[in-house]
């Protein structure tokens, strides 16, 4: 039972969490959120590593719905400081304060995450990854990049 009442909240986390990357409402909104202006070069280096923190979620809830603790454990050791420190240079400079007071906490909570998984119970982990995507979706909706 409980292994299921994760899964479900897992599943709703990533529904939730793919909808709000939807660049345009199904009305035709303009997309408002701030062009963090990368170069095609920056824009796949910035993209790689969105794709990898979205490859470490999931690895997590995998973990945790497996009650793997050294699975989740790896899953959040890609996305947190190590990405943070190998990220280039010339992103760091263009991506705004607004942005850095977002991003740096949440590698942060990757890596927290690392720490807990030795010795929090699933729930807890589960509610963790909550708090974490709130993070993802917090940037999402106030950052793109674009061409």
């Amino acid at each position: 039972m409980i292994k299921m009442k994760h899964s479900l909240i897992l599943s709703l986390f990533f529904s939730f969490f793919f909808f709000a990357l939807n660049t345009v409402s199904a009305d035709n909104k303009v997309d408002s959120r701030i062009n963090l202006g990368l170069t095609p070069s920056e824009k796949a280096d910035f993209l790689s590593e969105m794709r990898q923190m979205l490859t470490s979620i999931q690895g997590i809830i995998s973990g945790i719905a497996e009650n793997n603790p050294e699975k989740i454990i790896n899953a959040a050791r890609y996305s947190g400081n190590r990405m943070a420190r190998a990220t280039p240079k010339s992103i760091k400079e263009k991506t705004p304060v607004a942005f850095k007071e977002i991003g740096g906490p949440t590698h942060m909570m990757f890596e927290e995450l690392v720490v807990r998984a030795e010795t929090d119970d699933m729930e807890t982990l589960t509610e963790f990854t909550g708090e974490l995507m709130k993070q993802c979706l917090s940037c999402h909706s106030l950052f793109k990049v674009s061409d």
